[in-house]
């Protein structure tokens, strides 16, 4: 057996025995362990590379690996999201109609070469004809219309069941917008095949389909999601993030950035959003590589450009008129409607998801994605704005209504709504559509309000960045358009005097739709810093940040008083993973002996002796023992004297793999923790030797430590559990899920919720 004599000892720490080290499905990871393997592995190479030539290029190609990996990360989830977006402008339009030059044409990219459009009606050409042209021939009449509006809806329905069904059948991770899971894995959660293949695979083309189907959703969270697969599946091309999960984490968490940064086209608010929003451990070499794959990322899709706009995002605006002090004021009140937008719609979620979770609801979700998809068709199809997508309904409402503009909001027509019609104003009358403009938005209440509580989490690909943008989009637009009318009729009152004079365009109602969104979204995620940036850049003039972080923190507050909770973290304890939230502060004044076990009337806690166990007695300890991860190691059962800690896995691979390689070990062997065997029997088998697999120094707190540090201890490194101890006596142990049962407890909540360790 490979050599190994009756009395040779197989050594797992000199002999490394595969599978050893790592981490069952569902499971915490040990950061400390992780980032000890990798210093011992970088201390390894640095000692080599003096050696000789080539251990010197390999140290080089070790320190360079990182780089290289962010470079394919960001080329690759820059490429799928360029085709993401190509593909879901095509599909999205072919509901409407199809492009006779090449099918493959979205509307607008059909009626480019065209001669016969005008400026009133660019998407108007001979080559592209609706349903209704291609089936009956003509596009007038209330026949036409029907042929119209069945094709839409029947379209809407065959893009989500697809959906659906790919995701039931191949990925059934690729649901949601995977961002509250990311969180909870970037914290050291393993949840195998979340960032797979397949769930790459079947999120980018059900994503398309979900987007295309015209339900209330985003694709911006999702787009996070897709960037960490690529950065997971690439991670296995580098045998030092293959191996070590904490490394792997520092990737995905660069990765986080690159997918925010190809859904805004924001680099910088892409490297924020993973500091700020996702992110548990973030060096300062994460936040380099983060910057350079963000940029890599955003270079890849500009050279693609999906929007044909030669921009990175869809709604880029350019805002003329400043904003002045007085225009203060309705930027709080946009802060305090996000903020109470964003606790009810939070509320709303997690009852609706509790409620699928707990009735028959949740046992038909093709039913159920099929039902709400053909109500949101036949509502969204009659009304123009409902029909767009979420960011280009966006792009009218953040509109700055110049006067080379053909929108309908801002449209300069014949028709006033205080004139007869008919009656023509010129073309320098600015504030000829501005009552229009409002009508046209109460008009349309429909629009992104439709609750998109009910699609978040969803059975497929779903973010909720655009709809909470586009709800706040519309409140904004119809504050701004009527602070312009105040100001336009009542330019002589004493707060518009000095700066406003009259036919001036002294308020923009863009700006104020562009402070709505993002007071809104920031109601609902809590973000502060990165979704100022990430609005800043629609605009890139820095004048408009005060309004910006004005309404965002105004936001935070007034949903902060509602409750601490962002809707990733109510996700994140819904589906009961065990996250510590860096953000809540722990008030208790509880000790360690407090929460530790056993308690007073559990069993005695399972724990091994350095010597004097034998394998069969060690196995009938874990089988015994199936919900330990790991074991406590003792110099007897007397004393109770700490030596150290075994993980329960690696016990289990360690003990197989000796009876296969190691001569002689049977359920008899003595099992010994100490560096050197005792003397044994001439006629007694061969012991195991597993001292190499026991952590020699686990962490360790005496009863009497104060709960609050204790958490803190486990926020900051990362623990998955600590042995309580008095006097060197071994009396127990906390474990992660046993902090948040206590935490769930404290604050009145179910502390079965928590599902994990």
């Amino acid at each position: 057996m490979n050599g190994n004599g009756p009395g040779n000892l197989v050594d797992p720490l000199e002999d490394p025995v595969p599978g050893l080290g790592t981490y069952e499905d569902f499971n915490t990871i040990d950061w400390v362990r992780e980032k000890s393997k990798d210093r011992d592995r970088h201390r390894e190479i640095t000692n080599k590379s003096r050696q000789s030539t080539v251990a010197l290029l390999h140290s080089v190609s070790d320190a360079f690996s990182g780089w290289l990996l962010m470079l394919l990360v960001g080329l690759m989830s820059g490429a799928l999201a360029g085709g993401i977006d190509i593909a879901a402008h095509w599909l999205t339009d072919m509901k409407d109609g199809v492009c006779l030059i090449g099918f493959w044409f979205n509307h607008e990219h059909c009626c480019w070469t065209s001669n016969e459009t005008t400026f009133q009606e660019r998407d108007r050409c001979p080559q592209w004809q609706s349903w209704a042209e291609l089936i009956t021939g003509t596009s007038e009449g209330a026949f036409a219309y029907i042929v119209n509006y069945v094709m839409y809806i029947f379209w809407a329905l065959l893009f989500s069941f697809l959906a659906v069904i790919l995701v039931r059948a191949f990925a059934p991770y690729a649901c949601g917008s995977g961002i509250p899971e990311i969180k909870t894995i970037l914290s050291g959660f393993i949840i195998r095949g979340y960032l797979g293949k397949w769930t790459l695979i079947i999120k980018t083309i059900t994503l398309v389909l979900a987007v295309s189907s015209g339900l209330s959703l985003g694709k911006e969270g999702p787009l996070v999601h897709v960037a960490c697969c690529c950065a997971n599946i690439l991670c296995h091309l580098f045998t030092k993030y293959r191996k070590n999960e904490a490394k792997r984490r520092e990737v995905l968490s660069a990765a986080a950035a690159v997918g925010v940064s190809v859904a805004f086209g924001a680099p910088i608010g892409g490297v924020l959003f993973s500091l700020e929003e996702v992110s548990y451990y973030f060096p300062l070499k994460t936040l380099w590589r983060s910057f350079f794959a963000a940029l890599v990322a955003a270079f890849t899709l500009r050279s693609i450009n999906p929007f044909g706009n030669s921009r990175l995002v869809l709604f880029y605006v350019e805002f003329h008129a400043p904003w002045h002090l007085v225009e203060l004021g309705p930027f709080i009140l946009l802060g305090i409607f996000g903020g109470l937008w964003g606790a009810l719609f939070i509320r709303a979620n997690i009852a609706w998801c509790r409620r699928r979770k707990s009735t028959r609801l949740g046992h038909y979700p093709v039913i159920e994605v099929l039902v709400v998809a053909a109500l949101t068709a036949v509502i969204a199809y009659p009304n123009s704005y409902t029909r767009m997508s979420g960011a280009e309904l966006i792009s009218e409402l953040f509109n700055d209504c110049s006067l080379l503009d053909s929108s309908q909001l801002c449209g300069y027509k014949q028709v006033s709504c205080a004139e007869e019609p008919g009656e023509l104003k010129p073309i320098d009358y600015p504030y000829w559509c501005e009552c229009k403009q409002t009508l046209c938005l109460i008009r349309k209440p429909v629009c992104p309000i439709r609750n998109h509580s009910v699609y978040y989490p969803s059975r497929f690909p779903s973010g909720l960045f655009i709809p909470s943008m586009a709800v706040g989009a519309i409140a904004g637009r119809l504050l701004g358009v009527g602070m312009e009318q105040l100001a336009y009729y009542n330019h002589d009152w004493f707060i518009f005097k000095g700066w406003c004079s009259p036919g001036a365009d002294c308020i923009t109602p863009g700006l104020y739709a562009m402070v709505g969104a993002a007071a809104c979204l920031g109601g609902v995620t809590r973000m502060t810093v990165s979704l100022v940036v990430h609005h800043v850049r629609a605009d890139w003039r820095l004048e408009y940040i005060v309004p910006l972080m004005a309404a965002t923190m105004t936001s935070k507050w007034v949903a902060d008083a509602f409750g601490r909770e962002g809707i990733y973290e109510a996700h994140i304890r819904l589906n009961g993973y065990p996250f510590l939230e860096p953000k809540e502060e722990f008030e208790h004044s509880s000790l360690a002996v407090d929460v530790m076990r056993p308690r007073r009337s559990d069993p005695a806690l399972a724990v091994l002796t350095q010597e004097g166990m034998t394998v069969g007695e060690v196995e009938v300890r874990i089988q015994k023992s199936t919900h330990y991860s790991g074991f406590p190691v003792v110099v007897s059962q007397e004393s109770q004297r700490l030596v150290g800690f075994v993980l329960r896995r690696d016990l289990l691979i360690s003990i197989d793999n000796a009876r296969k390689r190691q001569e002689g070990v049977v359920s008899a062997s003595q099992v010994v923790f100490t560096e050197h065997a005792p003397a044994q029997a001439a006629e007694a088998p061969p012991p195991l030797r597993l001292r190499g697999i026991m952590d020699l120094s686990p962490f360790t707190v005496t009863d009497h430590t104060p709960m609050d540090i204790t958490v803190d201890i486990f926020r900051k490194l990362g623990l998955r559990q600590c042995l309580v101890t008095h006097n060197g006596r071994l009396l127990g142990i906390i474990t992660k899920k046993d902090i948040l049962k206590h935490m769930a407890q404290i604050a009145n909540r179910d502390p079965d919720s928590i599902l994990f360790n």
